[in-house]
């Protein structure tokens, strides 16, 4: 994959994390334009943000190349003047986060495999930038990450950055490879919403309430 590639799918992932986070801004806490333009924008550069720094990638991408700064400040603001449209598409909320979700867990793994980490470690930041934007979201407006809450988000970001870790790895990684290790992700994580997947959890309210009854 080409560095131009790169930054088109940073870009395009930076776009929707932006439209996610400001239109979460808005319907969970009816902000102003200016605090939806901040929510959206730490939404979609937070994870970016995490990953270069810690593979020292100092100063992280976002404050050396202004275009990440600019697409995460037009999509807040494309979120703030297209709201009723935006929440009349059934799970518009959901289908970005999927989105941003499935395009940073790979370019989060190109960017640290060529920093020189190994397939495994790269699939960890893989994963940490897709789900880092939305957890900055979630503690930001005093919501329980979703990374935490739902095995479906930190799992199918998981997957798709190991596909691109391995095939990296085996010298076998190109734009295809790109799209299909994102294209798991977000269908994994959609059907996750879709049929109401989950993992096991640590709730015990279920297993008490039917000890009394």
């Amino acid at each position: 994959m080409t560095p131009t590639i790169l930054l088109v799918l940073e870009l395009i992932g930076t776009f929707v994390f932006g439209l996610n986070g400001a239109l979460t801004a808005m319907e969970a806490e009816r902000l102003d334009l200016v605090g939806v333009t901040v929510l959206g924008t730490m939404t979609a550069l937070g994870g970016g943000i995490i990953r270069d720094l810690l593979i020292g990638a100092t100063p992280p991408a976002t404050f050396r190349d202004w275009r990440y700064l600019a697409v995460a400040l037009g999509s807040a603001v494309v979120a703030f003047l297209g709201r009723r449209f935006l929440h009349r598409v059934a799970r518009s909320i959901n289908l970005f986060d999927a989105a941003g979700l499935s395009l940073f867990c790979v370019t989060g793994t190109v960017v640290a495999f060529g920093h020189g980490l190994g397939p495994f470690q790269s699939a960890i930041l893989g994963a940490i930038t897709g789900v880092g934007g939305g957890t900055i979201r979630d503690i930001t407006i005093r919501r329980v990450p979703t990374v935490l809450t739902s095995g479906l988000y930190a799992i199918p970001a998981l997957v798709g950055a190991a596909i691109t870790a391995v095939a990296l790895d085996l010298h076998h990684y190109n734009t295809g490879v790109a799209i299909a290790a994102a294209a798991v992700c977000f269908v994994i994580r959609l059907a996750g919403l879709h049929f109401k997947l989950n993992v096991p959890t640590s709730d015990l309210s279920g297993g008490a309430a039917s000890e009394e009854r």
